[in-house]
Order: structure tokens, then C-alpha cells, then sequence
């Protein structure tokens, strides 16, 4: 397993730890309760134990008023913002610095060895509402608990969860607290304004300050005077900063000094740390999700993820098979990796599976899952697993782990933590590609108010208009890609991965009455996609936790972690309703996880969280009805019509004549029918058990088709018959009349 272990601190400073815990006055505490007493140390302890690590310069703080943003001559502290790029710290001489705080002027200096700490959680919810703390509150919908990075608020002002921390009252007494629950080795803070459509909030200026029992606080300082961090200048951009020195303690304080003028105190923040080893921590051991998959949990650039894929591809040269769908609008090609039994080749008779990822090049957690699940797949193959091998054996499976790698390309220059809620969305030329597929939905739903269909359309393979596809119409190379591809492969099932929450949605993503924005629109295959998304949600770690904190804005655990697209917000030429309506794939969107670019450091947590969903939703490709459609030669028939009574969508055969019906458990009448054949009806029950029931139909030519293959042979020409042929009616008529 490739993973990166931070070495929090050197020997020697793990021996002043030591010593400093040592001291602690004891008392019996309840197992359940230690998380709240480790670390409580004395200020003289405290002191004693932080490590020192030189690396920027930051503002001394003056006696300037806090509103004020004249210009002033002053050190400034070192920050990086979304418009650098995340790189690795360079390289530079350590030299032991005195801590200005120490007690022990004789105390031993050292050189330890940078470490870029991860966030500690507020993103990624590793951190609980009862952590977060403040000085005042503005409201409920703005507490302490909204305070973190990239949350998005609700619609309206004054709703229940709105999108950061904002204090109570305007002054510089204010302050937004974070309580580790261990002590933890804090190396940088990174901010945001608020999240509001109607309002401009941000801090742009902060002090820190640290401690481990909450009652005394030290403020980070330069030796003689406090440290000023510069905040942000927007509302969305979020802002790093890294300590000039590491500081070990338990709790965290961020004490604005400054902000927007025209706004209030508000921040969303997250906390770079490392926490520091402790196996006797409860709250840590209770909480701890560890993988002992061996496989590589890291952030992959574009090169790299054709790298690995080529590498998985080596692995498992006969069940694997590289290839691209098109190129992205930069020319980036759009590999996908097949695995089968016989990759390349179309079993009759075998479903074909997709996932995709990457749609928007920001969300990029699915994209490392694709990746993560191709490596394991190939490794438990080879390992003889047989759920694995059943599932290869049986199905074609393919991978595209990247739609959107201009998008991708984007938010990895700048970082996980630095790309705000929307860098990279969209495609090269400002395409959201997930929502850039011909709007189906209206032509059908025209037509039925109409009730011209089936009569004049049918309910099922729709056609793309014309306009869609014309040289002009705004239409990202990538999703002509994708078209081209949902039309030539004869999928089943899909599922596109996608970030910012924890919900599957299921079509239709289009509310049918015009102007509303929430609306539940279902399918005629409602109870179907209930039951597929409620097989991906139902087996994921946090999906339909009850406990769970919410994402954003909605508790979709109350629904079982699944949603109807449309009901939660409406969106027109989704890929799930297209696909749908234009071909026989049943598509759903996966929102994996509530952080779009989690750390790296949470790969592993987050592949635990998944990898199960991932592979009983691929089975689940396997559930309903399949079979052939041939003639009385035993051909296939391709494009023939199945129709299951009670639904009023239709599906159609491959090219080989197979077909596959994704129905749930029960007993379904259902008909065969194709051009100049006739039609044929039978009885098809679906068990609970998995596997998909055989229902083959044998379906002969109409007389009418007959005559039509006849003329057309003879090029609709009168067929010439011998005259002995001709005459001999006439001639025994003749002889019975004498």
C-alpha cells in the first residue's frame, strides 16, 4: 500500500512530550470521557513541548484600528491563495529557533524535519459540530458549526443552514474555536468568506492563538510582537497561511482583527494538523477507518492516471483493455480500461456495465475511485476471489475515470485544499458537461400530452434534434464523445461519480411542470431506480447513517442517502435522463463524498467508505430479465421492441439480438415485437435470488413482410411464370366445361 506516514516530530522533541505528559495530574476518568482530558497541560508544560520549525515571516501586530485598510509599513505574512499553485515547499537550511515562550533559557534546540500536515476535518466532517466553538452567533443557521471550508448555504437569508460562521457583534473580541480532542501538531490555517447569494462577508485579517485546556490562551507571535495573517479579499477564494513554526496543543482559536467593510465577522475555515501519536486516545481508536487493501491511495495527474492504468493493464493483460472515447477540448484523450473475460469482444448474452467520473474536473474523489477499483479488481482477480472472477466472467465492465481532465488538469495545479467550491466545474470552454446532453425530456413529454406516442414516437430511443447536432450549437467536444460512445456500446447500467454530497440521485433530473425548481418527476421505471439507488446508498459506510452530520443544506439520510433528481433541484439534458430516454442504459449519479478534492491523507478512509456500493451496484447489472431475439433460422434480430406490461418505457436488442431488462422481483407479461414480424407475448417471472431470468422469444416473418421481400427482390416488377405454369388453370377449366 502506498501511503505517506508523517513523522510528526523528532526523538528528542517526543522525549520533551513525554516528559511534559508525565506531570499531569491524574484523576479517574470515564473511557468515554478521556477524549476531553488529553493533553491538559500547564502553560509552563505547553511552552515546553511545541515544536519549532522556521518558515515565514508574518505581520507584527500594531495598535491599528481594525476597520482600518490604509496601507501600513509592515512585515506581511506569507500566503497562498488559489491563484498559485500548490507546490511543495522548497527546499531550505533549518536553523534552530529559541521559543519565545520558553521558561528554560537552557532548554535544547533542534532541527526537525519539515512535514506538510493534511486538515484535520472540518471539509471532511472528520471534525463534529461539538467540536467547533465561538464567541458569539449571529444565529443558529450561522454558528460555530457552519464554519466550515467550502459549505454551501441554502437559497434563502435566515434559513437553517447557512454557509459559515458569523459573530455575534462586530469587534475584535470575537473568535472561532477548534477543540482537537488530542494534541495535535497545527502548521496553518486556510479561510473563506461566506457562502451567500445576497451577502459580502469575509475576514481579511486574523491573529491565532492556542491552547490545551480552553481557559489560557497563547497568541502566536514573532518573539516580540503578535502575528497578523492576511485573510481574504472575496468571499469564495479560499487563503492558506502556514505557521512560521509548528505548535503542539489541543485547542485552536482564530481571532479576527479585520474585515470587509461593508460586511460582518465570517469565516469557513479549515485547520492544517498533525495528530500526535497517542494509542491510548479513545475518541481516535473509535473513529479510525483503516484499509488493508494494498493499492496506490494518491492524487494522480493526467499523465500519471495513464501510467497506472497502463500499469493494471500489464498486470492483467487478459482480462484488461486500454482505450479512448474521443479527446477533451485541449486534446487530452479520454481513456477508458475494459475488463472482461474477452476484453474487446461483445459476449452475447453478457450485460455491459459502465461507470464514469470526472464529469466536473473538480469533483475528484470518484475519479481516484475508478482508479483504486480497476487496481482492485485486477488484484483480486488474480488472487483467485471469486465474487471478483464471477463478476469479470459475467460481465463487461468499463472504467472512464476521467470525462473532464482540463477540469482535472486545473484544480490539481492548484491543490485540494485551495480550489474553492467550482475551479475546474467545467469543461475547457465553460461547458458543465454533466448537463450538456439534447433535452429529451420536453419532446417526449410534448408528445404525450399530445398522445401522439406511441402511435407517431415511441417511448424510448429518442432521437437527437437536429440542432443539437449542427457545428454551432454549444456542445463540449467531451459530451459528443460520450454520445458516440453511449451509442455504439449496448450499456445496461451506469453510474457517473460525482462529488460535494453523500446522495444518489435517479432519474428523471427535469421537473415536468415549467418553473419549478422541486418537483418529484418520476420515470415509469420508479420502483426500479429506487432499488438501484438504494443498493449503492444502502451499502456505503455514511449514505444512510442517521447520525451523520449534513453535507450542506439537506439531510438525505432521512430518504435512505437516495434522492429523485428532480426533487432536489431541477436540470435540463442531464446525462442521466438521456441516457435513459436515447438508449437501453439505466444511469445514476453517485455523490461520494462531501468533500470534492479530499486530502490525500483521506483516500483510504474514503475507498473503505465506497468499495463495497461500488461492487454490488455493478451486480446489479445482473437483476431482472434477459435474453434473445431470433427468427425461426435461429438468427438474432437486432433492434427488436421489448415491452413489459404496467411500463410505459420500452427497450431494444443489440445488434447479436440479446437484450437485458433490468426489472425488480415479480411476474411480468411481456412482448417481442419487431418490423415485419410478428409480435409474441409471454410470462417472465424475476426472483429475489441474483441473476437475471432467461426469456428468449422466437418470432416469425408476417405475411405482409413476405410479399414486400419478394417484390423488392424483383424489383417490384411483376413475377414471370412459365406458360405451361400459366395456361394450365385455363386448359383443365376448358376440359371440365365440354
Amino acid at each position: 500500500m502506498i501511503r505517506r506516514h508523517l513523522r510528526l516530530l523528532t526523538p528528542l522533541a517526543l522525549l520533551g512530550l513525554l516528559v511534559g505528559l508525565a506531570d499531569l495530574s491524574h484523576g479517574s476518568v470515564g473511557e468515554d470521557e478521556d477524549y476531553y482530558m488529553q493533553g491538559l497541560l500547564i502553560r509552563e508544560q505547553y511552552n515546553q513541548v511545541q515544536v519549532l520549525e522556521k518558515q515565514n515571516s508574518f505581520i507584527p501586530d500594531g495598535e491599528e484600528d481594525p476597520k482600518e485598510h490604509s496601507a501600513k509599513k509592515t512585515a506581511k505574512a506569507k500566503s497562498d491563495s488559489i491563484k498559485s499553485p500548490n507546490k511543495k515547499a522548497e527546499k531550505t537550511k533549518k536553523t534552530a529557533v529559541k521559543n519565545p515562550n520558553s521558561v528554560s533559557e537552557g532548554e535544547q534546540q533542534y532541527n526537525p524535519i519539515k512535514k506538510e500536515c493534511p486538515p484535520i476535518g472540518l471539509e471532511s466532517l472528520k471534525i463534529d459540530d461539538f467540536q467547533l466553538h465561538a464567541s458569539s452567533t449571529k444565529r443558529y443557521g450561522l454558528g460555530a458549526h457552519r464554519g466550515r471550508l467550502n459549505i454551501q448555504a441554502g437559497l434563502y437569508e435566515d434559513d437553517l443552514y447557512d454557509g459559515a460562521w458569523c459573530a455575534g457583534r462586530d469587534d475584535t473580541l470575537q473568535w472561532f474555536e477548534v477543540d482537537a480532542r488530542r494534541l495535535t501538531k497545527f502548521t496553518g490555517v486556510i479561510t473563506q468568506g461566506r457562502s451567500s447569494l445576497w451577502s459580502s462577508d469575509w475576514v481579511t485579517s486574523y491573529k491565532v492563538m492556542f491552547s490545551n485546556d480552553s481557559h489560557t490562551w497563547i497568541t502566536l507571535n514573532n518573539g516580540s510582537e503578535d502575528l497578523i495573517f492576511k485573510g481574504n479579499r472575496e468571499k469564495e477564494i479560499p487563503v492558506r497561511n502556514i505557521f512560521p513554526e509548528p505548535v503542539v496543543s489541543r485547542y485552536i482559536r482564530i481571532n479576527p482583527r479585520s474585515w470587509f467593510t461593508r460586511g460582518s465577522i465570517c469565516m469557513r475555515v479549515e485547520i492544517l494538523g498533525c495528530p500526535m501519536p497517542d494509542p491510548n486516545n479513545y475518541y481516535h481508536r473509535r473513529n479510525e477507518v483503516i484499509t488493508t487493501d494494498d493499492l496506490d491511495f494518491r492524487h494522480h495527474s493526467y499523465k500519471e492516471m495513464r501510467q497506472l492504468m497502463k500499469v493494471v493493464n500489464e498486470m492483467c493483460p487478459n482480462i484488461t483493455r486500454i482505450y479512448n472515447i474521443g479527446k477533451s477540448q485541449s486534446g487530452l484523450k479520454l481513456y477508458a480500461i475494459e475488463i472482461s473475460d474477452n476484453p474487446g469482444e461483445h459476449e452475447v448474452g453478457e450485460p455491459e456495465f459502465r461507470y464514469t467520473a470526472g464529469l466536473h474536473g473538480n469533483e475528484v474523489l470518484g475519479r481516484e475511485l475508478l482508479l483504486l477499483l480497476m487496481q482492485f479488481m485486477c488484484l483480486e482477480y488474480l488472487s483467485g476471489n471469486q465474487r471478483i472472477r464471477h463478476l469479470v466472467e459475467e460481465t463487461r465492465i468499463h472504467l472512464l475515470p476521467s470525462v473532464n481532465p482540463d477540469g482535472y488538469e486545473k484544480a490539481f495545479e492548484v491543490g485540494s485544499e485551495l480550489i474553492g467550491w467550482s475551479l475546474g466545474r467545467w469543461s475547457n470552454d465553460g461547458i458543465d458537461i454533466h448537463h450538456n446532453f439534447p433535452d429529451l425530456n420536453t419532446i417526449l413529454w410534448a408528445v404525450e400530452a399530445k398522445k401522439w406516442a406511441p402511435r407517431k414516437m415511441f417511448n424510448h430511443h429518442i432521437a437527437i434534434p437536429d440542432w443539437y447536432q449542427s457545428t454551432n450549437a454549444s456542445v463540449a467536444l467531451e459530451t459528443r464523445a460520450l454520445i458516440a460512445w453511449m451509442e455504439k456500446m449496448p450499456f445496461v447500467l451506469g453510474g457517473n461519480l460525482q462529488g460535494g454530497e453523500l446522495v444518489v440521485t435517479f432519474p428523471y433530473d427535469r421537473t415536468r411542470s415549467q418553473g419549478v425548481v422541486r418537483e418529484q418527476t418520476s420515470t415509469p421505471d420508479d420502483h426500479i431506480f429506487r432499488w438501484l439507488a438504494f443498493s449503492y446508498a444502502s451499502t456505503h459506510r455514511l449514505m444512510t447513517d442517521a447520525n451523520r452530520r449534513v453535507c450542506h443544506t439537506q439531510d438525505f439520510a432521512k430518504e435512505d442517502g437516495t434522492i429523485n433528481g428532480a426533487s432536489w433541484h431541477t436540470a435540463a439534458g442531464s446525462m442521466n435522463d438521456f441516457s435513459y430516454l436515447h438508449t437501453n442504459c439505466f444511469e445514476l449519479s453517485m455523490y461520494v463524498g462531501c468533500d470534492k478534492f479530499p486530502h490525500e491523507s483521506d483516500l483510504p478512509e474514503e475507498w473503505e467508505n465506497n468499495r463495497e456500493s461500488l461492487l454490488v451496484f455493478m451486480e446489479q447489472v445482473h437483476r431482472g430479465i434477459k435474453g434473445v431475439v431470433k427468427d425461426h433460422q435461429g438468427r438474432g434480430i437486432a433492434n427488436a421492441i421489448i415491452s413489459v406490461e404496467g411500463i410505459n418505457h420500452d427497450i431494444r436488442t443489440a445488434a447479436d439480438g440479446d437484450y437485458w431488462r433490468l426489472l425488480n422481483p415479480g411476474e411480468y407479461r411481456v412482448t417481442a415485437r419487431a418490423e415485419g414480424y410478428s409480435l409474441l407475448s409471454k410470462k417472465c417471472e424475476v426472483g429475489y435470488e441474483m441473476g437475471a431470468t432467461r426469456c428468449d422469444f422466437t418470432i416469425g416473418r408476417t405475411n405482409m413482410s413476405r410479399i414486400k421481400e419478394i417484390m423488392e427482390k424483383f424489383k417490384k416488377q411483376p413475377i414471370k411464370l412459365p406458360m405451361r405454369q400459366l395456361a394450365a388453370p385455363g386448359s383443365r377449366r376448358r376440359r371440365l366445361g365440354t
